[in-house]
């Protein structure tokens, strides 16, 4: 009997653990998902400031006739 009782600990000890294990794993994978989104957003940013300045370029050149 005392070995079924141990067992049974040892799986609840486990389960906790897997339980914790996991809730860590998904507090990063969230974190990961707004660092993500983050730097999504940081790309757009940036590209729509390349596309701009491409623009000017663009007019510029066209302004002097080259």
């Amino acid at each position: 009997m005392q070995s079924f009782e141990r067992k049974i600990d040892e799986l609840i000890k486990l389960c906790e653990q897997l339980d914790k294990e996991n809730r860590v794993l998904k507090s990063e994978a969230l974190s990961w998902q707004q660092e993500r989104e983050s730097l999504v957003a940081k790309t757009d940013t940036a590209k729509a400031k390349v596309e701009a300045m491409l623009s000017k370029l663009h007019q510029l050149e066209q302004q002097t006739g080259t």
